[in-house]
């Protein structure tokens, strides 16, 4: 894997530092990354970055290794003419929605990743999918890896028309289950718990599903089959969240495409 400690002559330019450019910044200085060799261009920065040691809407290398945009899809038409990089500089997006072909608008000649992390990065927890562009080779590729690798795990797609499928399940798939922690925690209000107590165990119950389910690497089916002893309560839930015409299954099918959909909007 690469060391990020190989970037710190020639540097990185960073433009967005929000919630995911700060997480990707905090993740790349914990594995290496001198803050010296860090380019911050953002509108509303973090005074704690100047006090860090980086550089902040200030003079940006000529040549950096690479350039970084993770700022709102919205906001590409505005930001993308202003910047400029050659076919040393690897260019890695975190958008959703602009493609490839976009990039390639505005650098000709780099070589080019989109990368789709999702919010879990914040605590080194993330999964992040990445497609790089002709000219990103197995360098380029493993250099974004490694990249995007400090702020969880990394997958690689086989092309890029499946990126909005990965935007609109794990990018966007970290709302959906907030609000299911909300569904159940309302569900067992209602059933007559405390709010407070409902909440403490709607969060611990998915949390550590979760956590059994990534150690375990079993197929999900078979590990509900094991909490759901026949006649019990789990099978009684299970008969209405897996209803096939109003349960999760169909919910869940139309929430995905619908997130998938507006992903392809916003790369139009």
């Amino acid at each position: 894997m690469t060391e990020l400690s190989a970037l710190n002559g020639r540097g990185l330019v960073l433009v967005g530092c929000g919630r995911m450019g700060s997480a990707l910044l905090q993740g790349w200085l914990k594995q290496g990354l001198a803050a010296s060799a860090v380019h911050v261009i953002d509108p509303n920065p973090r005074p704690e970055l100047s006090a860090l040691g980086i550089s902040v809407n200030g003079a940006l290398p000529a040549d950096p290794a690479v350039l970084v945009i993770a700022v709102k899809p919205q906001m590409m038409a505005d930001v993308l003419p202003r910047l400029a990089v050659g076919e040393s500089t690897l260019v890695v997006s975190v958008a959703a929605g602009v493609t490839l072909a976009a990039y390639e608008r505005a650098f000709p000649a780099a070589p080019i990743v989109r990368a789709m992390p999702n919010t879990p990065a914040a605590i080194g927890q993330g999964v992040s999918a990445i497609i790089g562009n002709a000219k990103a080779g197995a360098a380029e590729l493993e250099l974004a890896e490694a990249l995007m690798s400090a702020v969880g795990r990394v997958v690689r797609l086989e092309s890029e028309g499946q990126m909005d499928a990965v935007t609109a399940l794990s990018g966007s798939g970290p709302a959906y289950v907030f609000h299911m922690i909300e569904a159940m925690a309302a569900a067992g209000e209602a059933e007559g718990l405390p709010p407070a107590l409902a909440l403490e165990l709607a969060r611990a119950t998915v949390a550590g599903a979760g956590a059994l389910a990534v150690h375990e690497d079993e197929d999900p089916a078979r590990l509900r089959e094991a909490v759901t002893s026949p006649g019990g309560t789990t099978a009684a839930g299970l008969k209405e969240l897996m209803d096939p015409e109003t349960g999760l299954p169909p919910l869940m099918r139309r929430t995905i495409a619908a997130a998938a959909e507006r992903g392809r909007e916003l790369g139009k």
